[in-house]
């Protein structure tokens, strides 16, 4: 195979603009950008006028025309199985963002295509590649009896704080009236197919937002820490969604009924401060992961290690080095296609984080706040 692969992006939103176009052009060694789809005529004329790169209307046009080898499918999540699934269909391998999608079956569906075609598809979970979280996993033991509780913690302003000093931007404020009502009745569709009912404005806020684009991250994180540690979820013991839907929280239970995973995303979007961390409390050690905006590039997550002697306590701070995760990412995705390299945040990874969501969807769905 030659070891430049052409590749095309259908979607070139904020994540598109920001990462993964700036990033494939950037490792010109590895790829060559032939083409970028976009439902938005300003934003295809922005990256045609002034980036000099071909644009197409769809993703469909893009595969048939341009004949990419692979595609990153940055789409809004409710076309992420289609998109992904045309893209196996015709012979690509796929690098997707998250979520992949927002039901179990859109997984099945994927995985038959994935499966027919042999070609890779990697999920866009850009932690399992961030050097702090590696350097966590491999100071975790095999065996995670001694843990008692996993902690999740979001506080989010969104991008708005974190995107200005990154150049110029284009917004799709173009897109038609019709499109943005398939838009809607896609998205709805989806997810209350995965929440088995009809959830209220909160629910659906949650669901897709605090759950689905945010905790999605966390989740996949921790669920990376657990199998180290070979421990597994059993059960979710509550959830919730508030804050008129940008907040989501959920409890989940974790082996042998010992320890638990809290987890919390709320969107403050009047102050402009990220805060992001997931902590591991042991018996005799607590692990730390502090991870900055993810709309900053080269900020160090730091983790830090509280541990005692029963005496004297000490706190560790490590660094492990400042490589980019969404560099990182992309460049193991080519490894896997072009050295054949392990393939690393699977399909079967995002089953497992998606039928967590399903379930703590499900779980806030039904759940009736009681009075006291």
């Amino acid at each position: 195979m030659n070891r430049k692969l052409r590749v095309g992006v259908f979607g070139a939103g904020l994540i598109a603009q920001l990462e993964h176009i700036p990033n494939i052009l950037k490792l010109s060694d590895r790829f060559e950008l032939v083409g970028i789809a976009d439902a938005s005529a300003t934003v295809r004329e922005f990256f045609k006028n002034t980036k000099n790169l071909p644009v197409y209307e769809s993703h469909q046009q893009l595969l048939s025309r341009a004949e990419p080898q692979a595609v990153f499918v940055c789409s809004p999540d409710c076309y992420h199985a289609d998109m992904v699934i045309d893209a196996l269909n015709a012979g690509c391998h796929v690098f997707t963002e998250k979520p992949v999608c927002y039901t179990v079956e859109d997984v099945a569906r994927i995985k038959a295509a994935r499966d027919a075609s042999g070609k890779h598809l990697q999920v866009g979970y850009m932690k399992r590649f961030d050097p702090s979280y590696q350097l966590l996993r491999d100071m975790l033991p095999s065996d995670g009896s001694r843990l008692r509780m996993v902690s999740v913690e979001v506080c989010d302003p969104d991008s708005w704080p974190f995107r200005e000093h990154q150049g110029d931007l284009v917004f799709a404020n173009d897109i038609s009236q019709a499109m943005r009502s398939e838009f809607k009745a896609r998205q709805t569709s989806q997810i209350v197919a995965a929440l088995g009912g009809q959830p209220d404005e909160n629910g659906f806020r949650g669901f897709a937002g605090a759950y689905c684009s945010s905790l999605v991250h966390d989740i996949n994180v921790v669920h990376g820490l657990l199998q180290k540690m070979n421990v597994s979820t059993v059960g979710i013991e509550g959830a919730t969604f508030f804050a008129n839907g940008d907040g989501g929280q959920a409890t989940v239970r974790l082996d042998a009924q010992t320890s638990l995973w809290q987890m919390m995303h709320l969107t403050v979007p009047k102050v402009a401060e990220y805060h992001e961390r997931i902590t591991l409390y042991f018996d005799d050690a607590v692990y730390n992961l502090e991870f900055p905006s993810p709309w900053l590039n080269h900020f160090p997550t730091r983790l830090t290690v509280w541990t005692s002697d029963g005496h004297h306590s000490q706190k560790t701070e490590h660094r492990a080095n400042y490589k980019e995760a969404f560099v990182e990412e992309i460049k193991y995705f080519w490894e896997t296609i072009v050295n054949s390299s392990p393939a690393l945040n699977t399909l079967e990874d995002a089953e497992c984080d998606t039928r967590l969501l399903v379930a703590m969807g499900r779980a806030a769905l039904a759940n009736k706040a009681s009075t006291i």
